[in-house]
């Protein structure tokens, strides 16, 4: 417990300190990001109404920068996030409820396959070293070290353009009713293999890598050997034995994962046109849209502490040693 406590106090001050960077950064930058939106109603707008904007974006000259700092904290924790510039008057909030579903969905499941599939290659290849199945990580190390634009952009040309089998852009197709419905459900799995199937090829060496070279040091110990000794069934020792401790630095990594998805594949989305958080966040970047920067900044740092918060209970229950420790 004593633990937890302590990894939960050090999440709370890294949050803390995530907020106030985010708060401050964009308001070190040169530019008044106010004056982009005025001009577009250049000649339409009172000295009041511009006034007014001042004061709807938090940005109010009259006031003092803590001021404005601790009017800041008192909007995240009521949930207000701002409203957006280039999108104005679309609460942030909003634009991200229309985008995280659509890099979770495809972000999120293409990682968790790529782990799971990535570690039990790797466990098979740690325990079996030496062998034939160590000719597999050559193969998936190429497809790791391609950069994800060019991979995607060789997956679009072939299975979009030679041979269109899927489509090459986009989240699902125009015009089909958003919802719990066949036709769209359809359209987003077919619009979402040639993005998912990049991040699987990119990512799973990592995992199959990681996996196997733990299951190689976890193999040596005593207790495998002992295991073995004792006559117990390949299965049994190579999985419950082997497998479980070599899985707990995959434990972390997969958490870190997990956080990340939020922020998604930013050049994958661009790639692909995917109408995710990070393609969101590219759009913000280009339009100076700081609100929504830092809205999406404040999601992913979020996802990012409460997935490593999650891994640290994880850890609890299956390191008996760090029980002890607690």
């Amino acid at each position: 417990m004593k633990f937890l406590l302590r990894r939960i106090g050090f999440y709370a001050l890294t949050f803390w300190a995530a907020v106030t960077i985010n708060f401050f950064i964009p308001r070190m930058m040169k530019g008044d990001p106010v004056q982009s939106l005025i001009n577009r109603y250049q000649g339409q707008l009172s000295t009041d109404a511009v006034h007014s904007l001042y004061v709807l974006f938090g940005l109010d000259k009259q006031q003092s920068l803590w001021t404005q700092y601790w009017q800041y904290w008192g909007q995240i924790l009521h949930g207000d996030l701002g409203t957006s510039f280039t999108l104005f008057p679309t609460p942030v909030s909003e634009v991200i409820k229309t985008s995280l579903p659509w890099t979770i969905g495809l972000v999120g499941i293409a990682t968790i396959i790529a782990v799971v599939l990535g570690s039990l290659v790797g466990v098979l290849i740690g325990w079996r070293r030496g062998t034939w199945a160590d000719s597999v990580l050559p193969v998936t190390t190429f497809f790791s070290s391609v950069p994800y634009f060019w991979l995607g952009l060789l997956f679009i040309a072939l299975f979009a353009v030679t041979w269109p089998i899927f489509p090459g852009s986009g989240g699902a197709t125009p015009g089909l009713e958003q919802g719990w419905n066949m036709d769209f459900i359809v359209s987003v799995v077919q619009h979402g293999t040639l993005p998912a199937l990049t991040i699987v090829l990119s990512s799973i060496a990592g995992w199959i890598l990681g996996m196997r070279n733990m299951m190689v040091t976890v193999t040596s110990e005593d207790y495998v050997t002992v295991a073995q000794a004792k006559g117990l069934p390949e299965r049994l020792v190579m999985f419950g034995y082997a497998a479980r401790n070599a899985v707990l630095p995959q434990v972390s990594g997969f958490a870190l994962s997990l956080g990340f998805v939020v922020s998604g594949s930013l050049v994958m989305e661009l790639v692909f046109s995917y109408p995710g958080i990070g393609y969101a966040l590219f759009n913000a970047i280009g339009g100076h849209d700081y609100p929504l920067m830092q809205g999406i900044f404040l999601v992913i740092t979020l996802s990012v502490l409460v997935a490593n918060i999650l891994a640290d209970v994880v850890y609890v229950f299956l390191d008996p040693r760090t029980r002890q420790e607690a």
